[in-house]
């Protein structure tokens, strides 16, 4: 029968088809559904009989997508190519963080610079700035290809006195491994969406439906295509942030300084505002205490009517 065959052909797309996304499981049962429709309109509802069920190609399991390898990482290692892997690969992006301090800024981003150029890498972003007491620094982002990583954390070396480093590692094996199932089973999906299209007849109600989940398949794919690329590229490329600063200055804050005049022109600078700051506060002392003035005066009055009045009384009184 029809309907037995198109029912025994979506089970084992689906099975061959194991770990897909929800939204491809859908359109295999629409798919499907499509398929005995037209099948039953064909047919007008005859029977065929002692017919073999047809053999499907593709249902075996197969290995699931690999990542590239990546120069400096390890790979992995399966005994037999047509089994599922136990072990998930290896895909690290690395990331690293140093502070240098250097005697000059200029000559330092010079090797800075000429050092990202030797490891095969390129200078991403630069910032300069000046610190508090003159104190100059700079930040490089450095993107050097992973295989090199580690020498040019060592190449800073040489550029001044390495004082922190810091290096995270970040595993997207698995991620890339579930990203790469999900786009083989859209183009399987995106296949038999392209072959029903070619042969569909039916209603101009169905054809659209297949268009637009065509189109739905391969924006999905797309998606899937640009997050492999984006972790291809950061996991073959890592990131060093380098912070280069000058020493702190300790007696003055450039060769040559006079300390003590400096400290006489704060302490008279200090004197100036702590005046500017009582002069602006007049503004607000005088009222209140103008007021504060008035409410003792009121009250002092009100203390001595209270004690005269009893040697008043005394005092009218008869003998």
């Amino acid at each position: 029968m029809k309907v037995c065959r198109a029912l025994s052909i979506a089970l084992l797309t689906l099975a061959a088809c194991d770990g897909g996304t929800d939204t491809s499981m859908h359109s295999e049962e629409a798919l499907v559904s499509l398929d005995v429709a037209e099948s039953a309109r064909q047919e007008g509802g005859t029977q065929s009989l002692g017919r073999a069920p047809p053999v499907v190609r593709g249902a075996s399991s197969t290995v699931p997508p690999q990542p590239p390898p990546i120069a400096g990482q390890p790979a992995m290692v399966s005994a037999d190519t047509n089994a599922v892997p136990t072990v998930l690969p290896t895909m690290l992006i690395r990331t690293g963080h140093a502070v240098v301090q250097v005697d000059s800024l200029e000559p330092a981003i010079t090797r800075v610079r000429q050092l990202a150029q030797q490891l095969g890498g390129f200078v991403a972003n630069t910032t300069m700035q000046v610190g508090q007491r003159e104190m100059r620094q700079a930040t490089l982002q450095l993107r050097i290809p992973a295989a090199r990583f580690d020498e040019a954390i060592s190449g800073l070396t040489p550029v001044g006195k390495v004082e922190s480093v810091n290096v995270t590692a970040e595993d997207v094996g698995e991620e890339f491994v579930d990203v790469s199932a999900r786009v083989a089973n859209a183009r399987r999906l995106e296949e038999r969406l392209i072959a029903l299209l070619a042969t569909r007849t039916g209603r101009l109600e169905d054809v659209l439906a297949v268009e637009r989940e065509l189109a739905r398949v391969r924006e999905e794919i797309e998606r899937h295509e640009g997050r492999l690329r984006y972790l291809r590229t950061r996991a073959a490329v890592s990131t060093l942030t380098v912070n280069l600063h000058e020493p702190r200055p300790i007696i003055g804050e450039y060769p040559g300084a006079n300390v003590m005049g400096n400290a006489f022109r704060q302490a008279w600078r200090n004197f100036v505002g702590f005046l500017a700051g009582f002069i602006a506060s007049l503004g607000i002392l005088i009222p209140v205490g103008l007021l504060a003035l008035i409410g003792w005066y009121v009250l002092r009055r009100i203390w001595r009517s209270w004690r005269r009045r009893p040697g008043r009384e005394s005092g009218s009184s008869p003998p």
